[in-house]
């Protein structure tokens, strides 16, 4: 959510950002808005100047009424009571404003960084950099759920029957994989200087309300039926929300976070043949980071965010590139946004295996969150980032880690969380 102050000043700005991420739609939300925001200052004048008026003549009735001149006291009365008359209906007209310009501004873009790259979707973002040499070897690549299957790691048809489809038993070896790359990954983090933590993977609507857009929330939460609870997409947004409506002293800054969750999602739509498999799922587990910062700050720790996720797949042997979102392919709330890929030997291609995000003080806005220092009255920005997301993350690994053989290599890393184990075997 932008600052009000952006559309009362700077009205084309706001326009202009919009049509960079070519939402023409929503360009008349700026005009609704302005005079929505005319009309509400106008009623809290007129409130203000009648209470203001009430409360003189308030005290001349009790003068009046020592001096005697009652008849002169009961006119003013009557002034009074036709003041209160409209005093009531501008004060239960303030709130109606004010919500109907609360529930405009969610839907309104924040305003992206200037080094966003314009374009109308995915298929125009740019690859900045990669890391590592993406090679093919000389024999075929199975798809990733044959890999798991010889290795006797998993099993769908069974999960098909317990919960549908997107959903997975992960067994043996496998299942050991997926838990020691999330611990390698909790480690890795720490060792970076971010503080460990297991949040709430349930949430209050207002919470989901204040970390996330209305299309991403539709097409993402589970909700828990009779109460106001969802389900969590991902770590970040319980994490964000643990600092709603607190005041942080400048001193508390940076907030430097990773956090462990499962995650759950509706993934609505449909997706294509390598979306199969255990690509895109209802229920998998992360591994996050978040900073909560002050605004001058938030620049350097976008950069911070993202590299830390490409030398954690470099240290499994996992080929990167960084690839930057363009102004179409942005959630409304974030400024900037870049994707981390992991090279598949199967695809020949590199596929979306983490996000990092700076959402500037978007979050902070809606959630009321507050940095206060001694020269200091401010929002502070939010940024998240994925350290790792198996099972995805395992369709890179075993890729990139398979023999020809069958059997996949155990990184030196990676070693320690596996017993020891260099290599997995059927």
């Amino acid at each position: 959510m932008i600052d009000i102050r952006l559309i009362r000043e700077q009205p084309e700005l706001v326009k202009e950002n919009i049509k960079k991420k070519f939402q023409e739609d929503k360009l008349s939300l700026v005009d609704e808005v302005a005079a929505l925001d005319k009309e509400a200052r106008e009623v809290q004048q007129e409130a203000d100047d009648l209470r203001r008026k009430r409360n003189e003549l308030s005290k001349q009735i009790g003068g009046l009424m020592k001096e005697g001149k009652k008849e002169e006291a009961e006119k003013i009365k009557e002034e009074v009571a036709a003041f209160a008359k409209r005093l009531e209906e501008l004060e239960e007209k303030e709130p109606q404003i004010a919500e109907k310009i609360r529930e405009i501004m969610l839907v309104i873009p924040q305003i992206i960084d200037p080094s966003v790259p314009v374009g109308k979707d995915d298929t125009e973002n740019v690859e900045i950099e990669r890391f590592g040499e993406p090679k093919v070897p000389d024999f075929e690549i199975p798809y990733h759920t044959e890999i798991m299957e010889k290795l006797s790691g998993i099993d769908m048809e069974a999960a098909g029957r317990v919960a549908g489809n997107g959903f997975y038993y992960l067994t043996g070896d496998i299942a050991r994989l997926h838990s020691a790359v999330l611990s390698y990954a909790r480690d890795f983090m720490i060792d970076r200087g971010f503080t460990y933590c297991i949040p709430p993977f349930m949430i209050h609507g207002n919470v989901v309300e204040g970390v996330m857009s209305f299309p991403e929330m539709d097409a993402m939460m589970y909700k828990i039926e009779g109460e106001d609870l969802y389900l969590i997409g991902t770590s970040e947004h319980s994490m964000i929300g643990r600092f709603k409506d607190q005041i942080l002293n400048e001193e508390q800054l940076p907030q430097t976070l990773t956090s462990y969750s499962p995650c759950f999602r509706k993934e609505k739509g449909a997706h294509g043949i390598e979306e199969r498999g255990v690509y895109r799922i209802h229920q998998f587990e992360k591994q996050e980071m978040i900073v909560v910062c002050r605004p001058e700050e938030s620049p350097v720790w976008y950069d911070r965010l993202w590299q830390n996720t490409v030398d954690f797949f470099r240290s499994l042997d996992i080929p990167v590139r960084t690839l930057e979102c363009c102004s179409g392919d942005l959630a409304d709330l974030k400024v900037k946004s870049c994707d981390v890929e992991a090279w598949s030997p199967r695809q020949k291609k590199y596929f979306e295996v983490g996000s990092c995000s700076n959402l500037g003080d978007a979050q902070a806005r809606r959630l009321k969150i507050r940095v206060r220092g001694e020269k200091t009255n401010t929002l502070p920005h939010t940024l998240n980032n994925t350290v790792v997301a198996p099972p995805r993350m395992l369709i890179a690994f075993l890729e990139n880690n398979l023999n020809a053989d069958g059997s996949v290599n155990i990184p030196k890393a990676l070693q320690p969380y596996m017993g020891g184990k260099e290599r997995i075997s059927a």
